[in-house]
């Protein structure tokens, strides 16, 4: 038996409202830090009412992730399966866009209240707001000879994330900044096969 779909109840959502709490928010981060990006503060700011920014986003840590992380997953990095060029141009875009002021003052915040132990965090959270599918996409255009397949590519998001937030939040050691360059070099040392006896394929050195 067919059934006619299910209309939706209530009022589509405006995406205009969407656009104007998060760049509210950004503002909010910039001007008075992740303590003073409240809901409320939002709601004064742009004039939309608490409970309409609770229904797009359940609490302000939501709010706050997408405001700012949804501006870094906007970096467009096309492919072109040369795999240490390509790695820098991501990680050159993931880094100016995590040291913006509205990423540096939400970072820290953020940090502490996934470590507090009062908030759900499953698998999937992040998974709209990530940089990750174009690593991965990276990753697959890379020539085999630089690619070595049995390298944990979860491992690597890791490190790689652990590197860039590094350089963000903690202060250098030395100045100036090391290049970016010389993570990426890093990266690429790492995902390199290694080498087999002789020059050969593992294969062919087993049937000599």
């Amino acid at each position: 038996m067919l059934t006619t779909p299910a209309k939706a109840v209530g009022r589509p959502r405006n995406p205009a409202i969407d656009a104007a709490v998060l760049a509210a928010t950004r503002a909010a981060l910039e001007e008075q830090g992740f303590s003073g990006a409240t809901i409320q503060e939002v709601a004064r700011r742009t004039g939309v009412h608490p409970p309409a920014i609770y229904r797009r986003w359940p609490n302000r840590i939501s709010l706050v992730e997408d405001a700012v992380w949804s501006e870094v997953v906007e970096v467009p990095i096309e492919p072109t399966g040369k795999l240490r060029a390509d790695l820098l141009r991501l990680l050159t875009a993931f880094e100016a866009m995590l040291d913006r002021p509205a990423a540096r003052a939400a970072i820290p915040g953020l940090l502490a209240a996934y470590h507090s132990g009062r908030l759900e965090l499953p698998v999937d959270r992040w998974a709209h707001l990530s940089i990750r599918p174009q690593l991965d996409a990276i990753l697959r255009a890379a020539a085999p000879e630089e690619l070595d397949p049995g390298v944990d590519v979860d491992e690597l998001w890791d490190l790689l994330l652990g590197a860039m937030l590094a350089r963000i939040v903690i202060p250098p050691l030395s100045a100036p900044r090391r290049p970016l360059e010389q993570i990426v070099g890093l990266i690429v040392r790492i995902l390199r096969p290694e080498p087999t006896p002789n020059g050969g394929d593992l294969e062919g050195s087993r049937t000599r």
